[in-house]
């Protein structure tokens, strides 16, 4: 059984896509980095399976990238970042959206396989993956993108989201709020559901403080703007004094729905704001939104450098890997920062 880049790797001490980098762009790795790697390769006789490499028992260079809704920033920004990486190896990204919708997701998963794509990047909506997993089974390199798949067959990066709500309600009950509410949903989305765990768990670090929880159709503008307007029409004193939401759009939606209907709610005075993903706009808004950041440039480079590496590796010998990436608070003037 030959070496695979996973052995080098070890042997290196170095991850898979820092030998995936040595071979394919080794100006982007250190000089000693490089030397280490190349030494390991030299001392197990690696020999580099280009034909898995390009194009696999005839499959294209291009990469399938199903994602969650093309029209949050988030991920545009994440494909973005594939799009390059996977450049670097003369792949071509083909980019869907399943608009929150198994059937439309399934639609693109199977029209990916038929088109016999170098492999597949899904941003997946609940957790049946099976779909996925026989088309892993059948040779096509699956990776997780946005979703923890820790402890399954599957290849996955991730943010840790359970620690994105905490920090964002800590940093709440810090500047002295205690009636949180959470807005989000589906809550069968992972992150949706990870987040309000996270806030949850603030919560119950701190005496008085209290967790409401507002399920909301989508993650959209819109939908934040419907609940901006609910809150509107609460009596100050049944009002929330922080509004925790599960992403920036939903958070600027609230925002817009407290400015543009002119009622009596001021924030931060009234109601702090936060919200999550760091897009650009949140730094524009008309009250700058405090928000939670996830790397979305080391997330799409780092799914493409997973792909490259289970698509060089023996899969019978492929074990997964599951980066998680810790988010980081940006506190703007929505929570006084």
């Amino acid at each position: 059984m030959g070496v695979s880049m996973r052995d080098v790797a070890a042997a290196a001490s170095v991850s898979v896509g820092t030998v995936s980098n040595v071979l394919n762009s080794p100006d982007k790795v250190a000089p000693a980095t490089v030397a280490r790697v190349q030494a390991a390769i030299d001392r197990l006789g690696f020999v580099r399976n280009d034909a898995a490499r390009q194009l696999r028992a005839g499959r294209s260079r291009c990469v399938g990238l199903v994602v969650l809704d093309v029209g949050n920033p988030f991920f545009t920004d994440i494909a973005r970042a594939a799009e390059r990486r996977a450049g670097d190896h003369d792949l071509t990204v083909l980019l869907g959206t399943s608009d929150d919708d198994v059937s439309r997701e399934q639609a693109y998963i199977d029209a990916f396989d038929e088109q016999r794509v170098f492999g597949l990047l899904v941003s997946p909506i609940g957790d049946d993956l099976d779909r996925l997993d026989a088309l892993r089974r059948r040779g096509t390199p699956v990776i997780l993108v946005d979703r923890d798949a820790g402890g399954s067959p599957f290849d996955s990066v991730a943010v840790d989201d359970i620690a994105g709500g905490r920090l964002a309600v800590s940093h709440l009950c810090a500047t002295g709020r205690r009636r949180i509410a959470f807005v989000g949903g589906p809550a069968g989305l992972r992150q949706v559901a990870d987040r309000r765990r996270g806030a949850a768990d603030a919560v119950a670090d701190v005496d008085g403080a209290t967790l409401e929880v507002v399920e909301t159709a989508s993650l959209s503008v819109l939908a934040g703007r419907e609940i901006g307007a609910a809150l509107i029409r609460r009596g100050p004193h049944d009002r929330p004094d922080a509004v925790f939401c599960a992403n920036d759009l939903l958070a600027i939606g609230v925002l817009q729905a407290f400015t543009m209907l002119g009622g009596p709610v001021r924030v931060p005075d009234d109601i702090a704001l936060i919200g999550y993903d760091d897009i650009d706009f949140a730094r524009s808004a008309v009250v700058p939104l405090s928000s939670i950041r996830q790397p979305t440039a080391r997330i799409g480079a780092t799914a493409v450098d997973l792909l490259i590496a289970a698509a060089d590796d023996d899969p019978r010998r492929h074990m997964p890997s599951n980066p998680v990436f810790q988010p980081e608070l940006v506190a703007r003037a929505s929570t006084g920062g």
